[in-house]
């Protein structure tokens, strides 16, 4: 099973796609650019999303759906909206087919009177119900998430990463005042990092966007971002301050204790399958996927080893107590029973599907009362005793979890760098990795530098690095270090 999959030094772009195809996380679509996700791919997104929205819930958030299908006139309301995303949007002209000889047409006279846009996210026709559900300061503070799938038009697609069709989460929020709104803005940017950091043990740094790299309608774009193995970045979740933008684009006002009519406040913010790929480029290996037990769908796989029905039984028998066990402590557990392959089989199939751990069980080891477990992080294997041995588990498991978040700390560590001048810069971004330098806060500048090295200012920190100086390369003022990398 391993030898299926590309070195990472070899070629680090087919390691990834080999990685989700032997995991079984995803496959190409006939549809270009989309993808089908696989029972295993779909079932992490599973956790993923379980363990968001109940980070969403206790943070006063409700859940609501929105039509997949936008008026095109709703785009064009707010301005820096429509210019962001009007070269990605997928737009439905007709309302059927007719039959021809061979197949079939689009029906000419079906045409509709206005457009419907695919929705590449859900601003303008929330904010067009927010009108009629705001009318008073009571209605507010508004704290709506919506789990659903979005299209954008990309050219260049990758699994997970970047596909034309994707499922995400967008929350959609309006406040009385902006400081609520900012509030809003931080705390859901907080729980992003949260969740990168407690569930997918994956280090993450977080701040503000440059001006360039903001949402379409935004005031200010929060977000996280990782760094993966290969030296780049990645942009694993956005949080939105879109100040009175999309309020006054579809006239939401309140009367507020004062009387006056005034414009809400909004935020908007999200996450999608993309996380999937981060997840894979953090923690996996030239063996395959690699799963911190948090977001394993299987968390542990026992495969029994036996040569005859006899055996089988006795070794089922020793095992059904431990399974038992985990599970009823909240443990997933798979038996992998199957007699039409080996355990060689098996334990590669397990391994490249990232399974945390691994309980090998046969005939020898019921009599010695013992157990072999396997961690697939590491690839250690451990004989330990059967008495005692769920607890262990348990805590082993936890382990694990702290252990791939450790170890991608230190090379998250390992990787980041800061510099003073253009040349150690220029010198520095080859090597990939985050970098921290100063910058004029100029777009002209970020854009040579951009066009030079293939690198951006991944995020301005909100703290932790104001400290004047001067621009590496124009040599004028700077009041803090951005961060810098090149990305996915």
């Amino acid at each position: 099973m391993a030898k299926r999959i590309t070195n990472r030094n070899e070629d680090y772009s087919q390691w990834y796609l080999d990685v989700v195809k032997e995991a079984k996380l995803a496959e190409h679509s006939p549809v270009r650019g989309c993808m089908v996700i696989r029972p295993n791919g779909f079932s992490l997104w599973e956790n993923m999303k379980a363990a968001l929205d109940k980070m969403f819930k206790d943070t006063g958030h409700e859940n609501a759906y929105f039509p997949l299908f936008i008026p095109k006139s709703f785009l064009s309301k707010e301005a820096q909206h429509v210019e962001g995303f009007a070269k990605e949007c997928a737009v439905i002209t007709h309302s059927r087919l007719k039959s021809v000889e061979g197949g079939v047409e689009v029906d000419p006279e079906s045409k509709l009177d206005e457009e419907l846009i695919v929705r590449p996210t859900s601003e303008t026709i929330i904010w067009d119900s927010y009108r009629n559900w705001i009318q008073s300061y009571r209605d507010l503070p508004i704290l709506i998430n919506q789990w659903a799938n979005v299209v954008r038009w990309e050219m260049r697609t990758r699994l997970f990463l970047r596909t034309m069709e994707f499922l995400w989460q967008e929350g959609h929020t309006a406040h009385a005042t902006e400081d609520e709104a900012v509030e809003e803005t931080l705390r859901m940017l907080d729980v992003y990092k949260t969740f990168a950091e407690e569930y997918m043990a994956m280090p993450v740094k977080t701040g503000v966007k440059t001006a360039s790299e903001r949402f379409a309608g935004a005031v200010n774009t929060y977000c996280i971002e990782a760094l993966m193995q290969d030296g780049k970045a990645l942009q694993a979740g956005t949080s939105h301050f879109l100040g009175q933008n999309f309020a006054r684009a579809f006239d939401v006002k309140f009367q507020d204790t004062d009387g006056e009519h005034k414009y809400v406040w909004a935020t908007s913010w999200g996450v999608s399958t993309r996380l999937i790929g981060g997840l894979i480029m953090t923690h996996s290996d030239d063996n395959g996927l690699v799963l911190p037990p948090k977001l394993a769908p299987i968390q542990v796989v026992v495969v029994p080893i036996y040569r005859n029905d006899e055996q089988r039984t006795e070794v089922l028998e020793y095992a059904k107590p431990i399974i038992d066990e985990l599970e009823d402590k909240g443990v997933s557990v798979k038996l992998d029973d199957r007699e039409n392959q080996q355990p060689g089989y098996k334990f590669a199939e397990h391994e490249a599907a990232g399974i945390p751990l691994r309980i090998a069980v046969g005939p020898r080891d019921v009599k010695n009362g013992k157990l072999e477990l396997a961690r697939r992080d590491t690839l250690d294997k451990n004989i330990i005793d059967k008495d005692g041995a769920v607890d262990h588990i348990v805590d082993l498991l936890d382990t694990i979890q702290s252990d791939l978040f450790n170890a991608a700390k230190e090379r998250t560590a390992n990787q980041t760098t800061e510099v003073e001048t253009y040349d150690e810069f220029l010198e520095k971004i080859e090597e990939g990795g985050f970098i921290y330098a100063h910058w004029d806060g100029t777009e002209e500048t970020e854009a040579r530098i951009k066009e030079e090295t293939k690198a951006t200012i991944r995020l301005i920190p909100i703290e932790g690095k104001s400290e004047p100086g001067k621009c590496m390369i124009t040599g004028k003022d700077s009041t803090q270090k951005v961060l810098f990398a090149r990305s996915y």
